[in-house]
């Protein structure tokens, strides 16, 4: 049994894809599917269902998967654990944070979160929802930072993890000052975000049935909020863009409102965390944290 086994699990239950999986995995397709037949070999049993269209979980997969997601997290803090025991390592808290947060919220938000208790050491890794979503199930961090909409729930299993609400933004439609879409409602070019963005997963719920009320006609996607920015900026259309990414921007007059603020998408931001037992400076750390909550 070996640890990346385990991951490759969970990484194919959520994409699906062989192709996908191996991708975000960051491994070929074919030494991809390798490991996973030795996952299966080594359980004796067949976890998916393969066909044309990608990977399904069998009923033994969807019977392990939360056993074999729980399992990679405590390999992952063990070693945290036994490292901080032995001195080997500082009390590092290890967050993941979706890329406009770790550019805007997360360094102020931590600063204020000190208090007069330095933080001895952080690492901080930046990515998409779906990347972040995958550290912390295999327990490579221990704290989330991402966007929530209470109307959007998260996909990740509410038995295993708990969040704490620390603050609030807002996405707006946004475009350049000096674009020029017609007076024509037949198409608003429309900058939207992939399917790996959470911040995507809001806009599209949001927009639910009502793309066509606004004519919006798909002209670029990205999962990344600051390239969407910086298409908008360009006059490429409208994009739904979180304040705290765009403040200076609109202050300078260099995006406007496309629509109106019925259109805002109010948001909030939310730090998770395993339910399972942290290493003691984490447990610390989500303690001395408490219910405080920062404006974006």
């Amino acid at each position: 049994m070996e640890l990346v086994w385990l991951e490759d699990l969970s990484a194919l239950a959520e994409y699906g894809s062989f192709v996908r999986a191996a991708e975000a995995r960051h491994v070929t397709q074919p030494a991809f599917s390798r490991r996973v037949r030795a996952l299966e070999n080594w359980m004796g049993v067949q976890l998916f269902i393969r066909t044309h269209q990608g990977a399904t979980l069998t009923e033994a997969g969807r019977q392990i998967l939360p056993s074999a997601q729980e399992a990679a997290r405590r390999l992952y803090r063990m070693r945290t654990e036994a490292q901080e025991v032995a001195g080997m390592a500082a009390k590092t808290l290890n967050f993941a944070a979706t890329h406009s947060l770790s550019f805007t919220f997360f360094p102020r938000w931590l600063r204020n979160t000190e208090n007069g208790a330095p933080i001895e050491a952080v690492q901080l890794h930046s990515g998409s929802m779906a990347v972040c979503e995958q550290m912390l199930i295999h327990g490579q961090i221990q704290f989330m930072l991402s966007h929530r909409h209470p109307d959007v729930p998260p996909l990740l299993a509410p038995d295993q993890f708990t969040s704490k609400k620390v603050g609030e933004d807002v996405l707006v439609p946004l475009a350049c000052a000096s674009a020029n879409f017609g007076t024509s409602a037949a198409a608003l070019p429309y900058l939207a975000y992939t399917h790996e963005s959470g911040l995507g997963r809001i806009v599209a719920h949001r927009l639910h049935g009502k793309a066509d009320y606004l004519h919006l006609k798909p002209l670029f996607s990205s999962h990344l909020a600051a390239v969407l920015m910086s298409m908008a900026l360009e006059g490429k259309g409208v994009a739904w863009l979180p304040k705290s990414l765009t403040e200076q921007e609109v202050a300078d007059g260099r995006l406007v409102r496309a629509l109106d603020d019925s259109w805002d998408i109010p948001l909030e931001i939310h730090l998770t965390r395993p339910i399972a037992p942290l290493s003691p400076s984490a447990e610390e750390f989500w303690t001395r944290l408490g219910g405080q909550t920062v404006s974006a």
